[in-house]
């Protein structure tokens, strides 16, 4: 056999027992070798593999959710339904840690479990009010959020945030708090009834306090001289008038025309 057949063969049988690992970003890739997990995680590019020898798992670093429903009880007896949403991501240099400590399954293993009980332990025993209104709901998800970040934190996983989507509440109670909503509306609009009046009314106050000075004001200027001037600017504007100073003052008549 020739020594260019033989190199040839060399390379075929060294590329069949060897491949290549593409890390893209957003992904690190754990190392094991001979079945020994390496510390160090592999970052994004090409690596060789040896099967059986060297073998690389990509795991996902990017910001992943979870999403939870669960039904808990309020301080009044009531249970009320939450949806959940749980956003974290897994911090790369730890990634070799969690596949040895916990494995592949490390959500369902790990994550979920843990989600799910902070969930009910913040929200079990909070009144439906709470739960329903924006302040508290905000309150839970940072209680669930600061609670899961000091578990999950120092094993390799980082909490983004935790959202509560919906709640779901008792028929019975969303029946109360429409008919509350309605009651306070009707309040509201007999409240703006009464100040529209009162409006109103203090207008209708003003114009009569005018018209009352108006007047005033008229009587205590006007004159005889001046009413009689008034009598005669009146009597010349009626053409079948004919004013004569008389000693009377008494108008002349002249028949129309």
């Amino acid at each position: 056999m020739s020594r260019t057949l033989i190199t040839l063969l060399a390379a075929f049988v060294l590329s069949a027992a060897t491949g290549c690992t593409v890390i893209e970003d957003g992904e690190v890739g754990v190392l094991m070798s001979f079945g020994e997990i390496k510390d160090e995680p592999l970052m994004p590019g090409f690596t060789l593999r040896f099967p059986v020898a060297r073998s690389i798992e990509t795991w996902n670093v990017k910001l992943q959710e979870i999403k939870e429903t669960a039904s808990v009880p309020s301080s009044e007896g009531m249970v009320v339904g939450l949806d959940t949403s749980l956003l974290y991501r897994v911090k790369p240099d730890m990634a070799p840690d969690i596949r040895k400590r916990v494995g592949l399954t490390y959500r369902e293993t790990l994550i979920v479990p843990l989600f799910r009980s902070e969930i009910r332990k913040v929200a079990a025993g909070q009144p439906v009010r709470d739960m329903y209104s924006e302040k508290g709901r905000e309150q839970m998800s940072q209680s669930v959020m600061d609670n899961l970040s000091a578990v999950l934190g120092p094993q390799g996983v980082e909490v983004v945030n935790v959202l509560l989507r919906d709640v779901q509440l008792p028929e019975r109670f969303k029946a109360a708090i429409e008919a509350k909503l309605t009651a306070e509306q009707k309040v509201q609009q007999k409240q703006f009834e009464l100040q529209q009046a009162e409006k109103d009314a203090e207008i209708e106050i003003a114009r009569a306090r005018g018209a009352a000075q108006s007047q005033e004001i008229v009587r205590s200027t006007l004159s005889d001289s001046y009413l009689q001037y008034l009598w005669i600017k009146t009597l010349n504007e009626n053409p079948n008038v004919i004013y004569v100073a008389t000693e009377a003052n008494l108008p002349i008549f002249k028949k129309a025309q």
